[in-house]
């Protein structure tokens, strides 16, 4: 498999695309709020909805950005934080379905869910086990881990026997396990500079797009977003990281 071939396995985006101070760095400075997806999706390939963090996107609204993308555009869509947050992965037959009904909405336009669990939660895997037979095989799922005590081989295999990915992350100056447990992999990048601040520099950048290079030769798929939104950065970060990937 060539490298070419390696970059139709490799999907890069940011986390959410409306954000008015990106008017300039990103967007041209007179664009409407509506046309901002339109803009995004003619750049890059996928987009993690965060909104879906605090709210279900509305039916309407869903219905509206996928017939706004092109064809191949995927969305990823972070998972509400009344069930990881609130519930902490309790009650999944009840918690799920709504999330699992609206995002579906989506169709074939629908990427990985994102399960991003809450810091200073120590880990539970027999909550986790339950939440992972609750969820099935049939979509793919992502987890964000944000305690140590989640890093765990255990907690991968569990992940494995499942399919499901561990979120590979930065935070703070630290990046978490590069363990992959799915086959695709899932990728944060929230800023080097602090969560959501400063703009990753070319060698940075270099590193990532070898790495996805030898995860899509070995079969995986690659989603990759970045959460640094300070003065757009992240679109920035993610278009050059798009062309090293597509150069390699």
């Amino acid at each position: 498999m060539t490298k070419k071939s390696h970059a139709r396995r490799i999907h890069i985006g940011t986390s959410g695309w409306s954000y008015a101070h990106w008017k300039g760095p990103f967007y041209p400075e007179d664009i409407a709020d509506a046309a901002m997806l339109g803009y995004y999706a003619e750049r890059l390939s996928t987009v993690e909805i965060n909104s879906s963090f605090y709210h279900l996107p509305q039916e309407s609204a869903l219905s509206h950005w996928k017939a706004t993308v092109p064809s191949g555009f995927l969305f990823s869509a972070k998972a509400s934080r009344y069930i990881t947050h609130m519930k902490k992965l309790k009650d999944p037959d009840r918690s799920l379905r709504p999330l699992l009904d609206r995002i579906g909405l989506l169709g074939d336009r629908l990427g990985p869910l994102l399960f991003q669990l809450p810091p200073r939660w120590h880990c539970n895997p027999e909550r986790l086990g339950a939440f992972l037979e609750a969820l099935g095989s049939d979509r793919r799922c992502a987890f964000e881990i944000r305690d140590p005590s989640w890093e765990d081989p255990a907690i991968y295999d569990l992940l494995a026997r499942h399919g499901a990915a561990l979120c590979i992350h930065d935070l703070d100056g630290r990046l978490s396990p590069r363990e992959l447990t799915a086959d695709f992999a899932y990728v944060r990048l929230h800023g080097p500079d602090g969560p959501y601040r400063g703009s990753y520099d070319r060698r940075a950048l270099a590193g990532w797009a070898e790495t996805f290079h030898d995860w899509a030769g070995r079969g995986l798929e690659i989603f990759c977003y970045f959460d640094n939104d300070e003065a757009g950065y992240a679109a920035l970060n993610a278009l050059e990281l798009q062309q090293l990937a597509v150069s390699g």
